[in-house]
């Protein structure tokens, strides 16, 4: 089975920017239903994939993901993905040993700023960053499937 072990922190400043090796945009939906997963396209640049991840909430998820024709994957997202798409910028940057995914979200999604990292295991020691703020790795507001029902627009000041 194909497993996901991520976790997910706010981002309390802009240093990280000066370390930034790689940058790509993402253009994602999601389609509906809900349940034990999330189905996901996701559009990158001349790449496009399907995404299936368990609907579970924590670090470990199971995750399958499958190449798919550019055109098609735009036809979904124009055609039959909620609304709104997300759309995001990712920064890749090196710190501590581990490669973090920086994404900056558009759109209904403006002004969130979420930094992941990818382990190899749930218990995999790392190095936190400086601009790395609070972990939020437990709060699904931050899923990007849950962006899209509530997008940070909406979110009240004071839960922020």
């Amino acid at each position: 089975m194909a497993t996901e072990i991520e976790r997910k922190f706010t981002v309390t400043n802009d240093s990280w920017r000066d370390n930034v090796r790689k940058t790509r945009h993402y253009r994602q939906g999601y389609f509906g239903g809900g349940g034990k997963a999330s189905f996901r396209i996701r559009v990158d640049g001349e790449r496009a994939s399907l995404n299936i991840k368990s609907a579970t909430l924590g670090v470990q998820r199971s995750e399958y993901e499958y190449e798919v024709p550019l055109i098609e994957a735009n036809e979904l997202l124009d055609q039959l993905c909620e609304r709104p798409i997300i759309e995001k910028t990712r920064h890749f940057v090196d710190f501590g040993g581990n490669t973090w995914e920086i994404d900056v979200f558009e759109g209904d999604n403006d002004g969130l700023i979420v930094a992941e990292i990818e382990l190899n295991s749930t218990d995999q020691v790392f190095a936190l960053p400086p601009w790395a703020g609070a972990e939020v790795s437990h709060d699904a507001r931050y899923y990007n499937v849950n962006l899209v029902k509530h997008p940070y627009k909406l979110w009240p000041t004071s839960s922020l």
